[in-house]
């Protein structure tokens, strides 16, 4: 997450080339940033491959199991990517394209966008006719509602929430977990076709909304608290035959699927096998040697920094390449909640003191990252970067020593920073610079899988961490209120807001450009909102990073999406040829 218009969807990002930003969180993702053109790109429209056949088996090669595939839950990407386009459907869905194309929305479960009334307060989705779970149960809309009740619960932690912003929920509200379903005046279900939701505030946006996995249908029958995610009930073109968590997942054919009711999802492969417990070195060495099953394979984390010289000198290699701009923004966040960082000049003087050049060549050089200089993203600027502070690449010492001299604070100042275990060499660069202040970091690094749940525990977040944001569409109502809004934040389970900055003025100004029906007036205001952030300094932006994913030769249809992050699109991609 989110992030994404709320205006976006948001999904946290991993920072370095291993943590999926986003999300869920996002980015989603997209189109160039204003880079100097040295990034690595896929060569004309951006699919490799051709069309595929049907059939055979799809190997997705990781170095980490999932942390959600609940639809409640699932708010980062890759993972958001992966769910909706092969377990679940959602009311409406992003088409399967590269490039603008890809931006828009199409129906899904759903008949159309949604109809809305009350001046955007109340909107209606109608199902399509023949709709099946992976049994051949028929899925009904109060299935879809239910999901979004679970989007309530406390015992459901770090999903898209959007419904608890816009819904029109009782106060205190706990989710069905607790007994309690929504009463009419939040959702409606008149009939098993049909689902009316009832909005705090006009949502001029909501049909974007919707594409979120909340709103993906989950049976009641099934329902199984936090364990749901070791087997979603599927909606969408493939179920789980097996999961044996962090190391294999194999998911087959939903004969219960039709591709007559879904425009998107082409389901090309017979099978996709995801296998979990691989090095990412290991992954790239597999890819560019190009053996065996491994040419029916893609890359689900990124390649790593120290893997990009031996592809991008390697024509037959390079050819086999997806990079894209995520259109994310990865950052160092502090945790404003207490001390040290509490203090804003101290949050000025790290702010000064990075070495973005250093960072960002942690992350593989500006091949695979442009220098971010402000939170929102180029994409989200009109295309053009916005340079906030004008600090220079390498930072500036004489003014962050001007800025810790202000922040009151003597002698050596000791914090943490945590991050994944392939993001050690990004936390090191951190380190380096901030050595430079007399800030001494220690770096705490985890499983990928756990970071996300760690840093969104109050009692166990540290002083510094390196996230991101992606938006969930491109909107800037889904990339700042999911990172800076007060009002998101909890103790534990808190996925947006994990610097836990809290300024009232900032929560107004987002509440008033809601109201805003001018897009164009919405985006300046948004700008300026972004500016009047920086200034406060909850976080550092760090680098608008591109995304590498290296595929087998018996791929086809693979393309960077440019809304989840530009994550390969799991509609579409399939082999060149069944053997």
């Amino acid at each position: 997450m989110t992030r994404r218009t709320h205006a976006a969807l948001a999904a946290a990002i991993a920072a370095a080339l291993t943590l999926g930003l986003g999300a869920c969180s996002s980015s989603k993702s997209d189109s160039g940033t204003s880079g100097d053109g040295k990034g690595i790109t896929t060569e004309g429209n951006g699919i490799i491959g051709g069309t595929p056949v049907k059939g055979g088996t799809l190997h997705i090669l990781s170095n980490q199991d999932f942390s959600q595939l609940d639809p409640t839950r699932n708010w980062v990407e890759p993972e958001m990517d992966f769910g909706l386009r092969t377990l679940y459907r959602t009311l409406t869905t992003f088409k399967a394209a590269p490039g603008k194309e890809g931006l828009e929305i199409v129906p899904d479960l759903a008949t159309d966008l949604g109809t809305s009334g009350d001046g955007g307060k109340t909107w209606t989705f109608h199902l399509k006719d023949g709709l099946k779970y992976e049994d051949g149960s028929p899925i009904v809309a109060d299935d879809i509602k239910y999901d979004v009740e679970r989007s309530f619960s406390a015992e459901l932690p770090g999903g898209p929430d959007y419904a608890k912003q816009y819904l029109n929920a009782p106060a205190g509200y706990a989710g069905p977990l607790k007994g309690e379903r929504l009463g009419k005046e939040a959702i409606e279900v008149p009939d098993a076709k049909t689902i009316v939701f009832h909005l705090k505030r006009p949502v001029a946006e909501f049909g974007y909304t919707a594409t979120l996995p909340t709103f993906a249908p989950v049976p009641i029958a099934k329902e199984a608290g936090a364990q749901y995610s070791n087997h979603p009930f599927s909606s969408g073109p493939y179920k789980i035959e097996t999961y044996d968590r962090g190391k294999q997942l194999v998911l087959v054919r939903n004969t219960n699927w039709e591709q007559s009711s879904d425009t998107v999802r082409k389901a090309y492969p017979d099978k996709i096998v995801v296998d979990q417990s691989l090095g990412g070195s290991g992954i790239a060495d597999r890819l560019i040697a190009n053996q065996g099953e491994d040419q029916s394979a893609i890359m689900y984390a990124d390649l790593t920094a120290s893997k990009v010289p031996d592809v991008i000198t390697n024509p037959a290699a390079k050819a086999r390449l997806v990079s894209e701009n995520e259109g994310c923004t990865a950052m160092l966040t502090f945790d404003t909640s207490k001390a040290p960082f509490d203090n804003k000049n101290l949050r000025l003087a790290v702010e000064y003191a990075i070495d973005k050049e250093a960072f960002q060549s942690s992350v593989g050089g500006p091949a695979l990252a442009d220098l971010a200089t402000t939170f929102l993203p180029p994409e989200l600027t009109g295309g053009t970067s916005v340079d906030h502070f004008k600090i220079p690449a390498g930072g500036d010492l004489d003014k962050a020593k001007q800025y810790l001299q202000q922040a009151g604070l003597s002698g050596a100042i000791n914090t943490e920073i945590t991050v994944s275990n392939g993001a050690k060499a990004q936390a090191e660069a951190i380190q380096a610079s901030l050595a430079k202040i007399n800030v001494n970091v220690t770096i705490n690094a985890l499983d990928a899988s756990v970071v996300n749940s760690v840093l969104g525990d109050k009692s166990k977040q540290t002083g510094l961490s390196i996230s991101g944001w992606c938006p969930d569409y491109p909107s800037g109502a889904t990339f700042l209120p999911m990172l800076f809004d007060s009002r998101i934040i909890t103790d534990t389970g808190n996925q947006g807001n994990k610097s836990r900055f809290k300024d009232p003025s900032v929560d107004a100004e987002m509440d008033r450009i809601a109201t805003l029906s001018d897009v164009n007036a919405a985006g300046q205001a948004w700008l300026a909102l972004d500016a009047k952030i920086m200034d406060a300094a909850p976080a550092v932006p760090l680098t608008w990073q591109k995304k590498p994913l290296l595929v087998g030769s018996n791929i086809a249809g693979a393309f960077a999406s440019p809304i989840w992050s530009a994550q390969i699109d799991y509609a579409t991609v399939g082999l060149k040829s069944v053997k």
